[in-house]
């Protein structure tokens, strides 16, 4: 059954909030009285659907639909989430929070303050136990970090349901214990902040140099690692106790400014302000957003190959996402969109990744036939021995493939599949793939006669995609 989620408030945190559900598949229904919303909240999806199918390596669910409400009562009305993404003031959240439990006194409600906490946010709710913070980070549709606070009041059973709806959807629900000022991500980026204002204020570095040194160093080591992991390879072998004594003596001398903060005159705010347009003016704000997203998605990909941080999150949600192959001649054994960093130079995809997706499409054809990872852990499978590739047309990032497989001989030891990559949009056929694997025994490393039950379901295929070239 296909869950709706309602979304109050349609700027850029509530545009990427409609993005991050409607392409996981959840119907949406939005309100905002602004009447540039339904521009605002579609040109956000535009870039979610470039790029949130990029950081997965198989098809997101089919998109829900998308409708805006003229009222917050319609919006909401039996909704199985609502999100709260108004402007920052507690008397208008106060408002909406009133409207929406007097439609619906049963909604669950996350509000994506960033500065509010949970106990200001319920002061005169009907049922203060259905409200709580769910706090996001922009792009919503691809960042994962959701900050869940809840104060006493709000229920427990509430927050289970809301941590587990939001990870269904791929994002990462940190559940902040006790309630504090700005929750935790936006004090330690608010940290960092104030130091760059000083910098700037003191003419020691220009907004573009204190960018170049977050984005070169401790930026990359901060994405993979965070804070303390970091700090505890720098104790070396003698671990964090040792950093911390080496270390820790530095933080009673005068090197930051944590506890003040520059006077924003209209000096130092011109200052800042042209100092960014040197650094980024030549770009519209679509264009940086498409040069974070890309960036955002090469990095995240990276991670994911080595099942770290934000890409173990990913790979667990894709594996939640993943279909059983059904039978069929021919198997659709890919179903992908390409991602910016399977593209070269001359701008379409490199021939390295061809190899990549019919490799791809191969292991899930192996784990159809059963030669899974349980089959591979026993110590067999099958290697490629051969395989031709023809390439046919460009392929650009963004565009959504499938790879159509047939078992084109399946006797022995020998598997041979021909793949056709396909255009999903248009059928047009980009790139196709001869591969002959053999079986091997993973202790030998030598061909062997597959199980049973894998050489029946082989030739069970072959017969089923005989004579069909």
């Amino acid at each position: 059954m296909t869950r709706t989620a309602a979304i109050i408030g349609g700027g850029v945190i509530g545009g990427g909030w409609a993005a991050r559900f409607l392409l996981n598949g959840w119907d949406v229904r939005v309100f905002d009285p602004d009447a540039q919303a339904e521009r605002k909240v579609g040109e956000v999806l535009d870039n979610a659907r470039r790029a949130l199918p990029m950081l997965y390596d198989c098809a997101l669910p089919d998109e829900g639909s998308l409708s805006f409400c003229a009222s917050i009562a319609e919006a909401v009305s039996g909704a199985d989430w609502v999100q709260e993404s108004v402007t920052e003031r507690l008397d208008l959240k106060h408002r909406v929070f009133a409207e929406i439990q007097a439609a619906d006194p049963g909604a669950l409600i996350g509000s994506s303050t960033s500065g509010f906490k949970p106990s200001e946010l319920q002061e005169g709710a009907a049922d203060p136990s259905r409200i709580m913070v769910t706090h996001p980070f922009n792009p919503v549709y691809l960042l994962p970090l959701i900050e869940v606070v809840p104060s006493p009041a709000t229920d427990p059973g509430a927050v289970e349901t809301c941590k587990a709806l939001l990870t269904s959807v791929g994002l990462y629900p940190l559940h902040v214990r006790k309630e504090i000022d700005a929750h935790i991500a936006d004090r330690l980026m608010e940290a960092v902040w104030r130091e760059g204002l000083w910098l700037v204020n003191d003419d020691i570095a220009t907004t573009e140099e204190i960018d170049n040194a977050i984005r070169y160093a401790f930026g990359l080591r901060w994405g993979q690692m965070g804070l303390f992991e970091t700090f505890r390879i720098a104790g070396g072998e003698a671990g964090m106790r040792h950093f911390i004594a080496q270390f820790g003596p530095a933080l009673a001398w005068p090197w930051t400014k944590l506890m003040d903060v520059p006077e924003m005159s209209d000096e130092l705010v011109e200052k800042i302000a042209s100092q960014s347009d040197a650094q980024s003016g030549h770009l519209s704000i679509r264009e940086l957003e498409r040069k974070r997203d890309g960036n955002l998605i090469a990095m995240m990909r990276a991670l994911r190959q080595q099942g770290n941080a934000a890409g173990r999150l990913i790979n667990a949600h894709q594996d939640s996402l993943r279909q059983p192959l059904a039978e069929g001649d021919p198997l659709v054994s890919q179903s992908r969109v390409i991602a910016v960093d399977w593209t070269d130079a001359n701008g379409h995809m490199n021939e390295g990744r061809y190899g990549q997706i019919f490799s791809d499409a191969a292991d899930v054809v192996m784990a159809h036939v059963g030669a899974d990872a349980d089959y591979i852990a026993s110590g067999l499978s099958y290697f490629t021995v051969e395989s031709t590739i023809r390439f046919l047309a460009e392929t650009h990032a963004g565009e959504r493939v499938e790879v159509h497989s047939r078992v084109t001989e399946g006797a022995g030891k020998k598997l041979r599949c021909a793949h056709q990559m396909i255009r999903a949009g248009d059928g047009t056929v980009l790139a196709s793939s001869d591969q002959l694997m053999i079986h091997v025994s993973l202790e030998t490393r030598r061909s062997c006669d597959p199980a049973p039950q894998v050489a029946r379901r082989v030739a069970e295929l072959a017969a089923l995609h005989a004579d069909k070239d």
